[in-house]
């Protein structure tokens, strides 16, 4: 006996289709797309200028941890003054182009508290009265017809000084407050780059192949 199979109806068929395929409603968001994407196990990338800040910062006898740039409106830096200060410290100077106002930077070795602050000389000026005045996390300092804000970091302090009639003090205030490690494209235009030694003698055209290689001074006759 053949039995015939039995079609279920239209209006029976919908509903087993929407509940096989899911019940989510159209619109509402997909619950794999708010989920974070899972966290990197590397972290995050190193700074892009950490190697040859380190290479050209050694190459003039700086530690590389001590180097920083700043910046201020109307302030250039002088590439010439970028150099070593103390042991390893590092200092560079930002010249106003209207003016020729000097903003300098220096980074050392040590820390700044409120005891020792009267006793540190503004700018390297020794044996002058200094005054203190704290602002923030920095101190405000002026002595020696100059002005400072000193920054104290792990180990270091930062510094950006200047003449005190030729800087404002908000300004001075600025520049330090923008004191910031540089970055890969900072460091090429803060630090001379590490030339190579040549790998092979210089050929010179004017040394003989033969002899002694001494240069050929033989003039002709008359001469």
């Amino acid at each position: 006996m053949i039995r015939h199979a039995r079609v279920l109806p239209v209006l029976v068929l919908a509903p087993l289709l929407l509940t096989a395929c899911g019940s989510e409603k159209a619109g509402d968001p997909d619950p794999s797309a708010s989920a974070p994407a899972p966290a990197s196990a590397a972290g995050p990338a190193a700074d892009p200028g950490t190697g040859e800040l380190a290479s050209r910062a050694q190459a003039m006898g700086v530690a590389p941890e001590l180097v920083y740039v700043t910046e201020a409106p109307g302030f250039t830096l002088a590439q010439q003054s970028v150099g070593v200060l103390g042991d390893d410290g590092f200092s560079a100077t930002w010249v106003d182009g209207e003016t020729n106002a000097l903003l300098r930077l220096a980074v050392d070795r040590g820390t700044i508290t409120a005891d020792t602050c009267p006793e540190q000389p503004v700018g390297d000026m020794s044996g002058e009265h200094t005054t203190c005045e704290r602002d923030g996390r920095a101190w405000y300092r002026t002595g020696a017809g100059r002005h400072e804000y000193a920054l104290p970091e792990e180990g270091h302090v930062v510094r950006v000084s200047a003449e005190t009639d030729a800087v404002p003090r908000d300004v001075l205030r600025a520049a330090a407050l923008a004191a910031h490690r540089p970055d890969a494209a900072e460091t090429d235009a803060l630090l001379p780059s590490v030339e190579p030694a040549p790998s092979a003698p210089v050929s010179r055209g004017d040394l003989p192949p033969f002899g002694d290689g001494a240069p050929d001074n033989h003039v002709d006759v008359g001469g």
